[in-house]
């Protein structure tokens, strides 16, 4: 078992960090731009939410992200909360 941070929960995003925490067993981290899908995704899934990229991301062993365009990617893993 891993501990999993996972950005981005968009219609692909949702359900891979669900897999990784219901068939994995992996303990995952959610941030998603959207508060309110983070939180629809715990109330699925368990796990827990992060306010920021950085904080979901710190102390993980795996960092994924699933981000639609490049200027998203670069904010979510770049910028000043990344």
């Amino acid at each position: 078992m891993a501990n999993v941070a996972f950005l981005g929960l968009g219609v692909m995003g949702f359900p891979m960090a669900g897999h990784l925490r219901v068939k994995g067993g992996h303990q995952v981290t959610v941030y998603n731009r959207t508060g309110a899908k983070a939180e629809a995704w715990i109330a699925k899934f368990g796990g827990r939410a992060a306010a920021t990229p950085k904080l979901a991301a710190a102390g993980q062993d795996v960092v994924l992200a699933c981000v639609g365009n490049d200027d998203d990617l670069r904010s979510v893993t770049l910028g000043p909360d990344g």
